[in-house]
């Protein structure tokens, strides 16, 4: 019998709300019961496309339970075919990982793997969810938060934030995760130096979430690098919604081939160099954006950046670099260029700047660097 889709809205950040909609809607698809995917909150375009994606009026395809739109920060957004089993795999691997069940506080979006995750992980350890409210103090919600072991999942802005504005409430975690973009190796250090139990997750929907913890992979996750990173194990995705060629290229033997440039140490740590697609290169050397972004942040005029690449009749491709100024600040390309050709070479530093008053981020939290690209023009 063909099962369909129930679409959920996503609320936004109420707590019961959520508990009202979202969390049962999630219990039920771990259950194997009512096959779910929740709408992003924001503009009505957002809303729409990520309905063209869904598709809810065909038949969904056969073990699935689970349908997430990714973010698109790559070119068009797809929709994420993930089993029950995967979800569960991944939120009792990242409990054991983590030292044992305990509540969590959800400060992410529900429409994106890593905050329908945060409801899995509560849902397996048997808590419900705390949610951090618009506008409310982490402190705050922390309170709010049952005794016992307490965990988090953020972006790396919001650490970044968090860690300007209150570190205490950081430290009360038992784990604070952050993913959903590649985190700067200042910023871990400055949360660990804070007293912050901080770990770095690598993943994406494709694979129920984060499953490569401070680069060593969970409890039955597999590795490897082969031209880019691949990942294999039980959270795994069955494919893409309505979309078997794109899912036969993603999925290779039990494999997902992730887009992502990487390398394994001796010891099985991986390490994520960016994506391949967001590669620059100019004058034949291959330039991360990630790496320029993370050298950029570390300079005392800059709060935030963004680095891409732009055709040049002489480099092939030119370094852009936007960046957010530190309060009184006029960053320059006369003092960041050598900053960064310091750090990382010469090819590395910026040939173009703009000064930009925020970073925009994606719904999944990530940096939209197409966007500022688009914004900024040629």
């Amino acid at each position: 019998m063909a099962r369909q889709l129930t679409l959920v809205p996503a609320p936004g950040r109420s707590e019961s709300a959520i508990r009202a909609t979202v969390e049962p809607a999630v219990r039920a698809c771990l259950a194997g019961g009512a096959p779910l995917a929740v709408l992003p909150a924001g503009p009505a375009a957002a809303v729409d496309a990520a309905r063209t994606v869904l598709r809810p009026d065909e038949p969904l395809e056969d073990g699935a339970d689970l349908v997430v739109v990714t973010s698109g920060s790559t070119g068009g957004g797809r929709g994420v075919l993930l089993s029950a089993a995967a979800l569960t795999a991944s939120a009792t691997a990242t409990l054991d990982r983590l030292g044992g069940p305990g509540s969590w506080l959800l400060a992410l979006p529900t429409s994106a793997i890593a905050g329908l995750q945060v409801l899995c992980r509560g849902i397996v350890a048997g808590s419900r969810p705390t949610v951090l409210g618009e506008g409310e103090s982490l402190a705050a919600a922390v309170d709010r938060l049952p005794a016992g072991r307490r965990y988090t999942a953020l972006v790396p802005t919001q650490l970044r934030r968090y860690l300007d504005t209150e570190p205490e409430a950081l430290q009360a975690f038992d784990a604070v995760l952050v993913g959903g973009a590649a985190t700067d190796g200042g910023l871990l250090e400055r949360a660990r130096a804070a007293g912050v139990a901080v770990a770095t997750t690598y993943g994406m929907t494709e694979t129920a979430g984060g499953c490569v913890y401070d680069g060593i992979p969970l409890d039955g996750v597999r590795v490897r690098v082969d031209g880019g990173i691949e990942l294999a194990g039980p959270p795994l995705a069955l494919g893409y919604r309505l979309d078997p060629r794109a899912t036969a290229e993603a999925f290779v033997d039990g494999w997902f081939r992730t887009r992502d440039a990487g390398a394994l140490g001796a010891d099985g740590r991986l390490t994520v160099q960016g994506r391949l697609d967001d590669v620059v290169i100019t004058g034949g050397v291959n330039v991360a954006p990630q790496a320029v972004e993370a050298a950029l942040r570390e300079h005392a005029d800059v709060t935030d950046a963004v680095v891409f690449g732009r055709p040049d009749d002489e480099w092939g491709q030119r370094v852009v670099a936007a960046v957010v100024p530190a309060p009184g600040a006029q960053p320059s390309l006369v003092g960041l260029r050598p900053w960064v050709a310091d750090r990382l070479g010469a090819p590395a530093a910026p040939r173009e700047l703009h000064v930009i008053a925020t970073v925009p981020i994606l719904h999944t939290g990530k940096p939209d660097r197409r966007g500022v690209a688009a914004a900024i023009g040629d």
